[in-house]
């Protein structure tokens, strides 16, 4: 080459230009409350940090790649076989395996909209294309225009529930007649990072509807409930052949020993795990009847996180909260806002009240 010709770079695959980068929540300063990221405000749960401790003593060595330990735990707890199992860098890590080994160029991949807002990032990474379909003016899912955006190219539709960032939930019955109606070559992915905080008895639990529908996935997180967010451990539950493909697509040693030994004790810490739970799930109740008793109109979360349907607004909204201390996600659509330290939840509710009466006039 010339040194008067200027040096080429390598060629990227162009479809990586319409691909947006995924926004994390922004991280709360020194005096500020995250509010943005649905994460566990709590330490790890008893025994945790001394396991991870313990496991990263050894972190020169490759991690046990078939995660066996956290798959045999896992199988016992959802009496489930080991085969049925598959873990990854977080649900969100798993779900890009799902894409991967069922969808490609031509293919097209359906959820609701606004969800979870790493669906159509992952599934244009695996070349295929996003089927957005709207969700209704109160943040469910409308099951009957997913049904009706299914076509002869979907491989694989996703179901979140509860909805993040809405926290709706899809009922029993609705669910049961959509995975029904959805042919049986298309896999239905039920996407239950937030289900440990669910107290709504018409929500089913996915594990059995997977028991009863080879066509059937369920995602689950330690990132939420669990407080491993930072460990990046996720799992699916199907049948041999999907779980299988999930191990093929599956990033080799994704699932560091320190995630697998920690999401481990956290598994035999389950006492201590409900009695945080369910204090969130008592704080969630205090933060959205504040919300009402100013005049919000607030969806009914079943999930570690409230929505604003602020619209136009969120951006300033999200920027008073800054102001104040809390640090919140802002979306086009509205805001979500974590259930964090109570002290954090008081902020936010200061900052709600004064903004409602600033934009009602």
């Amino acid at each position: 080459m010339s040194s008067g010709t200027p040096a080429q770079g390598p060629r990227l695959r162009p479809s990586l230009d319409g691909i947006p980068t995924y926004k994390p929540g922004k991280p709360g300063g020194a005096d500020a409350y995250k509010l943005s990221s649905n994460e566990n405000p709590n330490n790890p749960l008893p025994g945790v940090l001394e396991a991870a401790v313990a496991a990263a003593g050894s972190f020169n060595r490759y991690p046990d790649m078939g995660v066996s330990e956290l798959t045999a735990v896992l199988a016992e707890r959802f009496d489930v076989p080991v085969e049925n199992i598959a873990l990854g860098t977080g649900s969100v890590g798993v779900a890009q395996s799902l894409i991967l080994a069922t969808a490609g160029p031509g293919d097209e991949v359906v959820f609701a909209w606004r969800s979870f807002e790493a669906y159509p990032i992952i599934t244009q990474v695996a070349g295929a294309t996003p089927v957005p379909v709207p969700i209704t003016e109160s943040g469910d899912h409308d099951l009957d225009a997913m049904l009706a955006a299914i076509t002869p190219n979907t491989r694989l539709v996703f179901v979140c529930n509860p909805n993040n960032p809405t926290g709706n939930v899809v009922h029993r019955a609705e669910l049961e007649r959509f995975i029904d109606a959805v042919p049986s070559d298309v896999l239905v992915v039920v996407d239950e990072a937030y289900i440990e905080f669910i107290r709504d008895p018409e929500v089913p639990n996915g594990i059995d509807l997977y028991r009863t529908r080879p066509n059937v996935c369920v995602l689950r997180t330690f990132s939420k409930a669990y407080g491993l967010a930072g460990l990046r451990v996720g799992f699916a539950i199907a049948h041999e052949p999907v779980a299988n493909a999930l191990r093929k697509t599956a990033v080799p040693f994704g699932v560091s020993q320190l995630a697998q030994d920690a999401a481990v004790a956290s598994l035999r810490a389950e006492d201590a795990l409900q009695v945080r739970v369910e204090a969130l799930v008592e704080e969630r109740a205090r933060v959205v009847a504040g919300l009402r008793a100013q005049g919000w109109e607030v969806p009914d979360s079943q999930a570690n996180f409230v929505w604003l349907g602020l619209g136009g607004h969120s951006a300033e909204f999200a920027a008073r909260c800054a102001e104040a201390g809390v640090i919140v996600r802002p979306f086009p659509e509205g805001v979500r806002v974590s259930i964090g330290e109570a002290e954090g939840n008081s902020i936010f509710l200061a900052v709600a009240e004064a903004f409602r009466k600033e934009i009602s006039g």
